[in-house]
């Protein structure tokens, strides 16, 4: 790859992350430790922080003169994220993604990190700090499960079924009222249709062949660049609901993702269509 990113080094600090700031507060953070955000449901720990301090202290040495963007940073100066459009290298975090189940001692969250390099995510990796794994992607050379013994496991997105066998993950949260109750009535066309507070592992799973589709509103890149890359390195199909690709510069406009391009147009015909 030529965004000069040592992918392996980047993995390791993420784990050196969790061990250190993460692990040791997960369900040990006293009454100071947690605070609301924009709403109740959007919390940040002194675990996110911390996480991200660490990671960011030891990026230069992993990625001389990139960018940083983390998830924390950008809450602090907003500004920030318009640098990742024009950026030649830049890395984006999110220290603790999951931090409402973080939050509540659910042993559901992960940390991200993806590449960007001239406008594009050239590579994505998602660590799991309970079960002490990573899943990985560079650009081109797909997606792979990276357990801490040195094995690998190649990912494959599941086959495509129809729309009324499909199980997936939609968070419609932050659509408007009216728009909600449409595609809410909507998902019941699908199997099932939930949401785990986590994009982290929700992509993991999806990647990992165990859903059919994941569909997010909001878009901020720490959230979605790092899993966007993995689906579609293990096969995937990711638009944004216009139909166009999802680049880093994004922060709306919905993303579908789905198994195979067919199974995407009749999502966002028959469910995603408001």
């Amino acid at each position: 790859m030529s965004h000069s990113v040592d992918i392996a080094a980047l993995a390791n600090l993420l784990q050196e992350a969790a061990v250190k700031e993460i692990l040791p507060r997960f369900r040990n953070l006293g009454s100071g430790d947690v605070r609301m955000k924009s709403e109740a449901i959007d919390l940040v720990t002194e675990g996110d922080e911390a996480a991200e301090r660490l990671i960011k202290a030891n990026i230069d040495a992993i990625a001389p003169g990139a960018v940083f963007i983390g998830e924390e940073s950008v809450a602090a100066d907003p500004a920030l994220l318009d640098k990742l459009a024009g950026a030649d290298l830049a890395i984006v975090v999110d220290p603790i993604d999951g931090t409402f189940n973080f939050a509540a001692g659910l042993p559901l969250f992960g940390v991200m990190a993806s590449v960007v390099a001239g406008g594009e995510t050239v590579a994505g990796i998602i660590y799991d700090p309970l079960g002490n794994d990573w899943v990985i992607a560079e650009r081109g050379s797909g997606a792979w499960m990276c357990r801490p013994d040195g094995t690998q496991e190649r990912l494959s997105v599941t086959a495509g079924v129809t729309v009324e066998n499909m199980v997936g993950v939609a968070s419609a949260g932050f659509y408007a009222q009216a728009e909600r109750r449409i595609v809410m009535g909507n998902m019941a066309k699908v199997r099932m249709a939930t949401s785990y507070r986590c994009a982290a592992h929700e992509y993991r799973i999806f990647a990992g062949g165990h859903l059919h589709f994941l569909m997010y509103q909001k878009l901020m890149p720490w959230d979605h660049l790092a899993g966007t890359l993995i689906a579609e390195e293990a096969g995937a199909y990711a638009a944004r609901f216009d139909g166009s690709r999802y680049l880093p510069a994004h922060t709306n406009g919905g993303l579908l993702l789905a198994t195979d391009r067919d199974s995407w147009e009749e999502l966002r015909r028959e469910v995603f269509t408001v």
